[in-house]
């Protein structure tokens, strides 16, 4: 049996580790938006008041060369050049009063701007 090589990468919880609310929280979207086997991306671009931010889609599948992170039965991809910058990150999820939405706690983040949405390394 010929198994070709995967077009991605498999990552572990060291890249990018999923707590159990946004994982829940994921499975729902995902099931929502007609995409079960999908995933959620996160990538880092430029922008926001500290220079960096983080930008999140639903997609139906990792693109070549991205990482993808399986945890309690949900996926996160992560491109290479992102996970240079979110490696050893939480991703959670808030519904408080202030905020509603998926959280990046990132260890390599220098500052955070106030809003809590760009960062700088």
């Amino acid at each position: 049996m010929d198994t070709a090589p995967l077009p991605y990468k498999i990552g572990n919880e060291n890249l990018c580790r999923i707590t159990e609310k946004a994982a829940k929280q994921l499975a729902a979207l995902l099931a929502q938006s007609q995409k079960p086997g999908g995933a959620l991306r996160i990538a880092v671009v430029g922008g926001g008041c500290s220079g960096l931010q983080y930008q999140m889609d639903l997609i139906d599948a990792p693109r070549e060369k991205d990482i993808q992170v399986e945890s309690h039965e949900v996926r996160v991809v992560i491109d290479p050049k992102s996970a240079l910058y979110v490696s050893g990150s939480t991703l959670d999820y808030s519904d408080d009063l202030q905020s509603t939405g998926f959280v990046v706690t990132n260890p390599n983040a220098a500052s955070h701007c106030s809003c809590g949405k760009s960062f700088t390394v």
